[in-house]
């Protein structure tokens, strides 16, 4: 795909350089945004009633950039569209599975109707364009219909995961006033089923904006209530209104919009304020998600998406985009491990899966399992796999290329909730670099600065900046009329010709990138600035070690590197053990990466997209409260980092 289209976009016969099409396409896109994102636009095949005007007015700068200007389109409608036929396409749009295997399958066909009679269902309940729909759902087929039924209305969909608290829930939702929520009977974690109807109950009664309630069958074995324990709830089926409201063809209401018509609401992890809500528009999510599953990972129709997340993590957002490429998503719910260590191996097996995503944690976790995913299993259909979360160790490259995959295109991408999109991520036409990822996104206008604002070389460490616009920038944020929160969020630091993501970054020789960490989290003893992740990829590779976090610590005047360990069962933390994480950092990283404090824990605290969250054990081993605990999927982790302030 890149092929083709570096061809069509240069007007010369495509001619890769040693760093691939995005290599030598990236100037370009980002020189010419007007050229290079109309042909996206073109070549992705984007469905509109009104082509744009202008691609970009580019005069106004990042905060003032206006895309799109004079499209209308609808954004489920370009997920739903059939643009060649059906002939390349798999029988079944979504597939859905668990903990124990297949659990059901939606065909093209089907999904178009169910779409449009949910549509038709949120009419009737007087939702209206620019209404909230929230989904407090496990993934299931039922989240992305009702997404794409409210998106096809012109209403915004907002979701959280049933891995959230009910104050968490409460803390994101109750700043949007839904008047809808979507949410289902039970759901599913290590073979246990926990009830979703008694948490719902307790949320909606904290939302008083909210008049129906539609609760989905799915998760039935939980064994709770159903939707007439609570307030003006409906079943699932009763909602869609049964036979009768069944739509004729092509009957699916999919208003048109303007290009920058707020789609979705996400949230960033509140774990130290209130969670941001970060509103996305229709037009720049799907032409930035097409660029990317089309051209950077080549997902074609025919091909299937599974990517392991909840409905409380943009990936979920990302990967239901692939719909729009004639690609099958599979969806899946509960543990990636439970039942069965390599269950997610199996299931790219079943499935035929073709592009997998997942995050760097669980590739170190099956390595340090000693999984062999290609034990009795058929991973030929296998092209894919996507890393994202937190910085894919070396180590990781070794296994997956030599347990899973010879020939797998192995790309680490790095983006965010504030873009819902990626900034850095792979080229499919490209070398993969051990330990790196291959290149900044096409059209993104990545850059390594200094904290003075100056441009780094290949080799120095500096903050990651965006110094283009791009169609995925954010709306706005809810309820902020004068954008004053949204500029100081990104803008601040630099200007408002730089947006500052906060990773702590370096560009390599291969012109690909090395994440090192949050910047906001880097560690400075001895005043000199060290990403996290330096100190990861050394010490996780111990066997001994699972998986660890870092942090600086004020101690006695200057700052200290604490590292809390988690350990293998049955293996102790002894002095031995700390001799040989210290040389194995020394050796590895430099004397300065070597932590002063080393403690065993039983868990890391992490967030519910499954980030362990830095900022939160900083915190708690210096006495301070963490705000909004509820938003870690684990917060009573926490407490194992409470005597760590003490320890000498």
């Amino acid at each position: 795909m890149a092929r083709v289209l570096a061809s069509g976009l240069s007007g010369r016969p495509w001619a890769p350089s040693s760093g691939g099409a995005a290599a030598d396409l990236h100037p370009w896109s980002v020189g010419e945004p007007e050229a290079f994102w109309g042909e996206v636009w073109d070549f992705c095949g984007i469905v509109a009633s009104a082509r744009p005007t202008r691609v970009v007015d580019d005069r106004r700068g990042m905060l003032g950039a206006r895309w799109f200007e004079g499209a209308r389109l609808n954004f489920a409608e370009n997920l739903l569209a059939d643009r060649n036929g059906g002939a390349a396409r798999r029988p079944a749009a979504i597939v859905a599975c668990n903990e124990l295997g297949r659990t059901g399958a939606v065909g093209w066909d089907e999904l178009r109707e169910q779409v449009a009679r949910f549509a038709a269902a949120l009419e009737r309940a007087g939702v209206e364009p620019g209404d909230r729909v929230a989904g407090f759902l496990p993934n299931i087929p039922e989240a992305v219909i009702a997404m794409l039924g409210a998106s096809a209305l012109g209403a915004i969909w907002s979701s959280c995961s049933p891995d959230f608290g009910t104050d968490g829930v409460v803390d994101r939702f109750g700043q949007i006033a839904p008047k809808v929520v979507v949410c289902a009977r039970g759901a599913c974690w290590e073979g246990v089923w926990r009830d979703g109807v008694v948490r719902t109950v307790d949320i909606v009664a904290r939302l008083p904006s909210v008049s129906t309630v539609v609760v989905a069958g799915y998760g039935s074995e939980a064994g709770g209530g159903d939707a007439s324990a609570i307030p003006g709830g409906v079943a699932w089926d009763d909602f869609m209104g049964g036979d009768a409201a069944r739509p004729a063809d092509g009957a699916t209401p999919f208003r048109q919009l303007p290009f920058d018509h707020p789609l979705y609401i996400l949230y960033t992890s509140g774990t130290t304020g209130p969670p941001k809500c970060i509103v996305h528009g229709q037009g720049g999510t799907l032409v930035q998600h097409l660029k990317e599953l089309v051209l950077h990972c080549d997902l074609r129709a025919g091909d299937a998406l599974c990517y392991y997340t909840t409905c409380g993590w943009m990936m979920w957002n990302w990967m239901v985009s692939a719909l729009a490429t004639g690609a099958t998503v599979v969806l899946y719910d509960g543990s990636p491990f439970h039942a069965d260590r390599a269950r997610m191996w199996d299931l790219m097996a079943e499935e035929r899966v073709t592009h997998f995503g997942t995050s760097a944690k669980y590739l170190a976790l099956s390595e340090k399992r000693g999984l062999n995913p290609t034990g009795g299993r058929d991973l030929a259909s296998l092209r894919t796999i996507l890393s994202t979360g937190s910085p894919l160790l070396p180590a990781s490259f070794d296994w997956v290329y030599g347990h899973v995959k010879r020939d797998v295109h192995l790309a680490s991408i790095s983006g965010g909730t504030d873009l819902i999109s990626c900034f850095v991520l792979g080229d499919p036409t490209a070398p993969v670099w051990r330990g790196e990822i291959q290149c900044a996104g096409l059209g993104m206008g990545v850059e390594v600065w200094d904290e003075r604002g100056h441009e780094l070389p290949p080799g120095r460490k500096g903050e990651l900046v965006c110094t283009s616009a791009f169609p995925s920038m954010p709306v706005g944020f809810w309820d902020d009329p004068d954008g004053r929160l949204y500029r100081s969020t990104y803008f601040e630091r630099f200007g408002e010709g730089a947006w500052r993501h906060g990773d702590w970054i370096e560009r390599t020789k291969h012109g690909g990138f090395v994440i090192h960490g949050r910047s906001d989290a880097t560690l400075n003893p001895s005043g000199v600035r060290i990403g996290t992740a330096e100190i990861y990829r050394q010490v996780e590779r111990l066997d001994e070690v699972v998986e660890s976090v870092a942090v600086g610590q004020e101690w006695r005047g200057s700052e200290r590197i604490a590292l809390f360990v988690v350990l293998r069962p049955g293996v102790a933390l002894d002095d031995a053990l700390r001799a040989r994480i210290r040389d194995v950092i020394r050796e590895g990283a430099t004397p300065r990466h070597v932590p002063a404090l080393i403690v065993a824990v039983p868990d890391l605290p992490r967030t519910v997209s499954g980030k362990v969250s830095e900022i939160a054990v900083r915190r708690v081993i210096h006495g301070l409260a963490v705000e909004n605990a509820d938003a870690l999927a684990n917060p009573e982790a926490l407490a194992h980092f409470r005597v760590a302030g003490a320890r000498d």
